[in-house]
């Protein structure tokens, strides 16, 4: 039949015939063809039932592992200290603490001395501020010990006779050497001793100061 005709008989109202029902064919290894997907094994079923857990850290596990440092042999228990030791570490902890203690000592009293020290020289400045009896144009060096060396002040003739009756003194300040009254000198002593440099006394032996006399000669290799 033409596909025209058909058409025609379709518009009509006829139905077409139907198809023969196609036979399946047998398969060559004599089993029926089954729908697809039948038959098949299923995806995640084919892992063997004693297979292990798949999860990070435990595969290849032993069943006997246990926390690290178990099964290791224990060491052995440290001797106890005898009395004796003890009482020597004591000894030396009480000798550490006393030479701790004794420097901090040490270092607070030098301290202590250090401000004492620019405290009295401070005084020291303003007692004997403009009181110095220098005469710029003396020409007699008066010779003295001082500081374990041997020190100088000039002085003309009137003011060596009056150095060495006690009617002055010298005293040192920063690196200086004043000449000063004996009250002046006294009160200078009182305030910071160590700056008396030169100090007479008057009923001294004349042989106590053999630096009185000017026309004492000093060494030439003595250190100034």
């Amino acid at each position: 039949m033409s596909d025209n005709i058909r058409d025609q008989l379709l518009g009509l109202g006829f139905k077409a015939a139907p198809k023969p029902e196609r036979k399946a064919e047998p398969r060559r290894d004599g089993r029926p063809q089954g729908k697809p997907g039948q038959g098949r094994p299923q995806a995640g079923n084919n892992k063997p039932a004693h297979a292990g857990s798949n999860k990070p850290g435990h595969a290849g596990k032993p069943a006997h592992a246990g926390r690290p440092g178990q099964g290791r042999p224990a060491q052995g228990t440290r001797k106890p200290r005898s009395q004796e030791d003890i009482d020597l570490a004591k000894a030396y902890a009480i000798r550490a603490q006393k030479e701790k203690d004794e420097r901090m000592e040490a270092e607070r009293l030098k301290q202590e001395e250090a401000r004492l020290r620019r405290e009295a020289r401070a005084k020291l400045d303003e007692l004997i501020k403009d009181k110095g009896l220098n005469d710029p144009n003396a020409d007699i060096a008066r010779h003295f010990p001082y500081g374990g060396k041997i020190k100088r002040i000039y002085v003309n003739a009137e003011q060596l006779k009056a150095l060495n009756a006690g009617e002055l003194g010298v005293l040192q300040q920063n690196g200086r050497y004043l000449l000063v009254t004996a009250q002046v000198l006294a009160e200078a002593e009182q305030v910071f001793a160590q700056a008396v440099a030169l100090k007479v006394d008057p009923n001294a032996p004349a042989d106590a100061d053999p630096y009185a006399d000017p026309q004492y000669q000093v060494p030439d290799d003595l250190v100034w």
